[in-house]
């Protein structure tokens, strides 16, 4: 164990530096962290390896961090800040979702029907397809300090896409395991899905709300959040092992409902007190997330991306951008929010992938291995294509929008 904490940091470490590196290039930090964890992974040098990847302990920590950096979206979630958006902000989440979702579902529904593959198999593209990975925008974000429009719509447009995506991926996942097994998840497990992270998350940042409004310092307010989280990851863990069995909680959305509660309970001065005192403990935490990430990709796999994956790259970015286009279009938002939404919910793989294992197993479960290595073999040479692609491109949205300081 000695050792692998010694890889491990050793790796962070290394990341640092690449990050450092691509800065100097004018490309977000994010692009070096996740490449030196896909070449430092067990794929590559293996300095990061399964053994650690699997590890007990490994495994509590990422969970923390999740549940970490999900308050840099909770405390977006303040009522007199995202009243001014409202309808438009569900509207145009629900247009680049869903959008997604059935532009990907009957690209693939039509290849398949000539290729002689399933057709129900395409659902599970798009339900794979609509979900965002919020990591990767996030730290361009905060390693840019960028502020507009695209930034206040993108932070709590994460919280409401995770929603989206969990809901109808696990619709179609239920769907397609009763296809081929008659299945086991319930349909109702769906809402618990969404709603315990919410409840559990919301009980103990009611909790931190009235410890933070009697707190000063930044040492008692760290411990607090620290504290909190900890709390929080805890309670999910144990729902997870002893309680829920069958499905996996959402650690970043425990973190964005944590975050939300005590952020409406504090005042704006003592809330931007609280984010700048966390910052650094968030920055590491974005750094051993995206690591992760980038840690179970396979870059051999580029070499053999096929007319699968191209098509699911294609697909989805346009699903993406035009469907954030033409919702934020209908609703009147800014004309920068129209243009360049949709560049900065292109990254993807870490979802991705955790949806991928779970329709795989569902597939293999009903006795459908081949159909598993179709789903496994596309999402995972995407997963790696389109993440470098996706964070440049996601930069550039913020580039091109005016958000980023040049400071900075």
């Amino acid at each position: 164990m000695i050792l692998n904490v010694f890889c491990w940091i050793l790796t962070l470490a290394a990341a640092f530096a690449a990050g450092k590196a691509v800065s100097k290039r004018k490309l977000p930090a994010i692009l070096g962290w996740l490449i030196a964890g896909m070449l430092l992974g067990p794929h590559a040098v293996k300095l990061v390896s399964q053994d650690l990847l699997d590890a007990v302990w490994y495994r509590s920590i990422i969970m923390w961090m999740q549940c970490a950096f999900g308050i840099m979206l909770g405390t977006e979630l303040v009522w007199k800040k995202i009243r001014a958006y409202g309808k438009a902000l569900v509207v145009t989440t629900l247009t680049q979702s869903l959008g997604t979702f059935a532009l990907v579902s009957l690209a693939f529904a039509a290849v398949f029907h000539f290729m002689g593959v399933p057709v129900y198999l395409a659902f599970a593209f798009g339900g794979i397809a609509l979900a965002t990975a919020p990591a990767p925008a996030l730290s361009i974000v905060s390693e840019f300090h960028t502020k507009g429009p695209v930034t206040d719509t993108l932070l709590p447009m994460a919280v409401l896409d995770d929603v989206v995506g969990i809901a109808v991926f696990f619709t179609v996942n239920a769907f397609i395991t009763r296809t081929v097994s008659g299945g086991e998840i319930s349909l109702a497990m769906i809402p618990v899905m969404i709603f315990v992270p919410v409840i559990v998350g919301a009980v103990t940042g009611a909790a931190a709300g009235i410890f933070l409004k009697k707190t000063e310092g930044k040492g008692k307010i760290l411990a607090v959040l620290c504290i909190g989280i900890t709390v929080t990851v805890l309670i999910g863990y144990w729902l997870n092992t002893e309680v829920l069995m069958s499905i996996t909680l959402n650690y970043m959305l425990l973190g964005v409902s944590f975050s939300a509660v005590f952020s409406n309970m504090i005042s704006e001065e003592k809330l931007q007190t609280v984010s700048n005192d966390f910052h650094p403990i968030l920055a590491i935490c974005l750094l051993g997330a995206i690591v992760d990430l980038g840690a179970p990709l396979d870059y051999h796999l580029i070499l053999g991306a096929g007319l699968y994956t191209f098509l699911y790259i294609v697909v989805r970015a346009c699903g993406k951008y035009f469907g954030a286009r033409v919702g934020a279009g209908c609703m009147k938002m800014p004309e920068t929010v129209q243009k360049y939404l949709g560049l900065t919910l292109l990254p993807h793989s870490g979802v991705s992938l955790v949806f991928t294992g779970i329709v795989c197993a569902s597939l293999e479960g009903g006795g459908e291995p081949e159909l598993a290595v179709i789903v496994k073999g596309t999402i995972a040479a995407a997963a790696v294509i389109n993440e470098i692609i996706a964070v440049i491109l996601a930069k550039k949205g913020f580039s091109m929008a005016g958000e980023i300081r040049e400071a900075a």
